[in-house]
């Protein structure tokens, strides 16, 4: 009706009594508008303030999808460790610590200190070479392949069960020299987690070539800084090292049933990837130190020999560990990239 008004007021259809007694009627009408609009505005802010201030709860937390936050924590946390385990090696290395390490009392070894030494990082260096051939094998069956990458309770099952039961198989078996039962079952475990391996490979060669050269490199840089450390030094670290374990194992657990794309599943994924990464290479400090003390204390004339097998699946797995996550890294890098 005002629109209107308004078209007849222009096109000059009225009085000029009814048009002054329009404008003169105007400022009444204009107050309690504008209030209206007022109050009616403000209704509308304060309820879609309240829309937007109400606090979300823990399940649309969680459920919420997935920022870089978890990401960039977890490429910070490791690029903070590399930079420390930098630091380490230079500051070992170059002997600036007070206390000697095995580098410098390796001097003073017998030979039968040197040989276990030897003995288990040959025992560890056929674990990978039998490892990466047995990956490749089993990445060319079809079959073998269905099974490692079915996502099912029972495929899962079968394979921790493989996995642990072979390695409590290897420890169980008495050392003997030569080739023997132990031997067998060591061959036996590495073949089971070079299965566990082989789906990695479908990333692609290049990747998996990278993510050795990578490893080879980490481990090499981490075995240094232990040889070159004080001999306890990295002993101390068995207790929080093992607690670190328990976390990754739930956050890996959960990642399997959380995706990645949500704020929880993006969480547990980083920790399981990036924490992992780091707390496997603290196992490798630990358990390089381990064996360099295993090999000096352990008798001679003890009844059972020095077990260069056992003492060599340790590192064996940290390096396995460290070798997985890496390759997950370049494979999730790549993936964004393209």
């Amino acid at each position: 009706m005002m629109l209107t008004l308004c078209m007849k007021l222009h096109q000059g259809c009225l009085t000029p009594v009814v048009k002054a007694s329009l404008v003169k009627s105007a400022p009444l009408i204009r107050p309690s508008l504008h209030k209206y609009l007022t109050r009616t505005f403000a209704d509308d802010a304060r309820s879609a303030f309240r829309r937007v201030s109400r606090r979300q709860t823990l399940k649309e937390r969680a459920m919420a999808p997935a920022g870089e936050t978890a990401f960039n924590v977890g490429k910070g946390a490791l690029a903070g460790g590399a930079a420390v385990g930098l630091g380490a090696l230079c500051y070992y290395g170059l002997g600036l610590a007070n206390e000697s390490g095995a580098v410098d009392r390796s001097i003073l070894w017998p030979d039968y200190v040197r040989q276990r030494i030897m003995d288990t990082y040959l025992y560890f260096g056929g674990s990978v070479a039998l490892t990466a051939v047995t990956a490749a094998s089993a990445f060319r069956s079809p079959a073998l392949m269905r099974f490692m990458t079915r996502s099912s309770f029972l495929s899962l099952a079968a394979t921790m069960a493989a996995m642990i039961g072979s390695g409590i198989i290897v420890q169980r078996i008495p050392y003997k020299e030569g080739f023997g039962a132990k031997q067998v079952a060591w061959m036996a475990h590495t073949a089971i987690l070079g299965a566990v391996v082989a789906p990695l490979c479908f990333i692609g060669g290049p990747l998996v070539v990278r993510a050795a050269w990578y490893t080879a490199g980490v481990v090499g840089g981490l075995s240094a800084v232990a040889v070159c450390a004080p001999s306890d030094r990295f002993l101390s670290i068995g207790g929080p090292l093992a607690v670190g374990l328990g976390v990754v194992f739930a956050s890996s657990l959960g990642s399997m049933f959380l995706p990645p794309t949500t704020a929880l599943g993006a969480g547990l994924y980083s920790l399981s990837v990036y924490g992992g990464l780091l707390l496997f290479s603290g196992f490798l400090l630990y358990d390089t130190q381990r064996i360099i003390r295993a090999a000096e204390v352990y008798p001679l004339y003890a009844p059972h020999p020095y077990d260069p097998v056992n003492a060599s699946i340790s590192i064996y797995l940290d390096t396995i560990n460290i070798f997985i996550r890496i390759a997950v890294i370049l494979a999730s890098g790549g993936s964004r990239k393209k």
